[in-house]
């Protein structure tokens, strides 16, 4: 199924942009919906319409999210979903659940991401929306895929995929592509992954996403930098991508686009100006609190430091503690990352810390449950 391009060039859409802000593109600058989305929220509430304060709410809460403003994100999903439930709309409510959820996510909390994922995929089927049904079994997808369980997710996103494309959701079938992607290329897999992420990259192009569009040129940068030692194409590619977070203020994107552009420097050597660019993405992962990205940034600042002559014994220790700090958040792929650095830096076997001991199941119970009944044909 992956690796088929759909005869559909469909228009990404916004679902989670309803009611008053329906008619918002998928590109719509950030700034310009928070700033929406607050003012017919208070339309709203003035008037009572609490199915309408939930959607206004629900752009607010998203707008905020990926803006990297957790804690306004937090109060607004969360009104949303009170609003929704006064009103008595399941729809509404899985909505605001799904964007709590993919906040939890961000902000590395997993086992809540799983738990408020499920609910919405729940609260999705009972009010007969097909369509936050289908976004909360993708976000549970991913949270799996995030956390480096392949085998668990795998399936789940090859199945949403066939749905996108099936229903012709070219958002959606931008999202599995990149995930099977990103697996693929995690894997070693590079001719696979750069297929896809390629696939993806067209066919966001031709629905008009910009934002999938830019998280595929990463993609792709990522596996020619990697396969290839292609640096000028990858740090193009970058520049592209850049361009588009900068456009829509996708803050989130814009850190990860930073990161790995240090990545690619680092491949190629250039390790003080890696060094500069995984600075720069730790002070943007910082201000928008998201841990996975926060460490990661400082993997490689510990990775450049010790290419430039930091002192072998200090690198060692900052490994370990970046593996103990991954491995309390759940980011299991991540923390095999850091066991390889320390062979690839040469600085012999990590120290152990208290509470370091045998890595258990990678997904939490919650998540496992969860990923073990989502079931896609329930979007049909």
């Amino acid at each position: 199924m992956a690796g088929q391009v759909s005869e559909r060039p469909v228009k990404a859409s916004a679902p989670e942009y309803q009611g008053a802000l329906g008619a918002l593109s998928v590109n719509a600058a950030l700034p310009e919906v928070l700033a929406r989305g607050e003012r017919e929220l208070r339309a709203a509430e003035r008037s009572g319409d609490l199915r309408e304060a939930a959607r206004c709410g629900l752009a607010v809460a998203e707008a905020c999210r990926r803006l990297g403003r957790t804690a306004e994100a937090d109060l607004a999903w969360k009104a949303s979903f009170r609003a929704a439930r006064a009103a008595g709309h399941e729809g509404a409510m899985a909505w605001a659940l799904w964007s709590g959820g993919t906040l939890a996510r961000q902000r590395g909390a997993f086992r809540l991401a799983y738990r408020l994922l499920s609910l919405a995929a729940e609260a999705g089927e009972r009010g007969g929306d097909v369509v936050v049904r289908g976004y909360s079994l993708a976000g549970l997808a991913e949270t799996g895929r995030i956390q480096g369980d392949y085998e668990a997710v795998g399936k789940l996103h090859e199945q949403l995929l066939a749905e996108a494309r099936r229903r012709g959701e070219a958002r959606h079938t931008v999202w599995a592509l990149e995930g099977i992607a990103q697996m693929h290329r995690n894997s070693g897999r590079y001719d696979e992954a750069l297929t896809l992420f390629e696939e993806a990259a067209e066919t966001a192009s031709r629905a008009e996403d910009r934002r999938g569009w830019a998280w595929a040129l990463r993609g792709i940068a990522d596996v020619v930098s990697v396969r290839d030692g292609d640096v000028e194409r990858a740090l193009t590619l970058l520049s592209e991508a850049e361009e588009a977070c900068r456009e829509i203020r996708l803050s989130s994107a814009l850190a990860y686009n930073h990161k790995m552009r240090g990545n690619v420097l680092y491949r190629a050597g250039r390790f003080e100006e890696a060094r500069e660019l995984y600075t720069l993405a730790l002070e943007e992962f910082r201000e928008m609190d998201e841990p996975r990205g926060t460490a990661l940034s400082r993997l490689g600042l510990v990775k450049a430091g010790a290419r430039l002559g930091r002192d072998a014994a200090d690198t060692a220790a900052e490994l370990a503690e970046l593996r103990s700090t991954l491995d309390r958040i759940g980011l299991r792929h991540a923390r095999d990352m850091v066991d390889k650095a320390a062979v690839e830096l040469g600085v012999g076997r990590l120290p152990d810390r208290a509470g370091d001991g045998p890595a258990g199941p990678v997904l939490p119970v919650v998540g496992a449950d969860a990923l073990r009944t989502a079931d896609v044909e329930g979007l049909r």
